[in-house]
């Protein structure tokens, strides 16, 4: 099978990570990745915030934690009334994809370069996440301060990545009837 191909069909999100940080080769080769995506008007309007401070990823975690607490849906609101949730999962590494504000698509852009990364990442035997409920910390005073976010960008997700711990999650049935031709 195709490379390519493989790695889309066996990416999966990682929850168990080994504390070890990922070489300084591989951080760079995904990244570099990201750079590599399309982007409407070839913006390229994305910035990435990498993180290896334990404590400020932990500090992030539980931010957004707090802030599900008050949320209005009861299953997010279970979630962070578990006090060993980590939103990161331990992952030694957190990048903050951010976009440039007044770029033509920068959301759909980011997102783009974000799947490079989880792909290239599973190409080098990293685990990744694509972590949404990460962004309930980004303008809170005590990790917005730290984060030192370009001017004119907004952040959108954290991407978590490290060695994988465990086993990895087998992939879920995909949903059928989602393609239809017109020819």
């Amino acid at each position: 099978m195709n490379k390519i191909i493989e790695n889309i069909k066996n990416r999966r999100s990682i929850r168990d990570y080994k504390k070890e940080q990922i070489r300084e080769e591989e951080l760079q080769a995904i990244l570099e990745a990201a750079t590599y995506a399309p982007s409407g008007c070839n913006a390229q309007p994305w910035h990435f915030t990498v993180i290896q401070d334990r404590d400020l990823i932990n500090l992030m975690s539980s931010v957004a934690k707090d802030k599900l607490k008050n949320s209005s849906d009861e299953g997010f609101r279970n979630m962070a009334n578990n006090e060993n949730l980590d939103l990161t999962h331990g992952a030694p590494t957190l990048i903050v994809v951010s976009g440039k504000q007044e770029a033509y698509s920068p959301l759909t852009d980011c997102s783009a370069a974000i799947q490079n990364m989880l792909l290239a990442a599973e190409s080098l035997d990293i685990g990744s996440l694509w972590i949404g409920l990460i962004g309930l910390s980004f303008n809170e005073e005590e990790v917005a301060g730290r984060l030192n976010i370009k001017e004119g960008y907004k952040p959108y997700y954290g991407i978590a990545l490290g060695y994988k711990g465990s086993l990895e999650p087998k992939a879920p049935r995909r949903k059928e009837n989602v393609i239809s031709y017109i020819r």
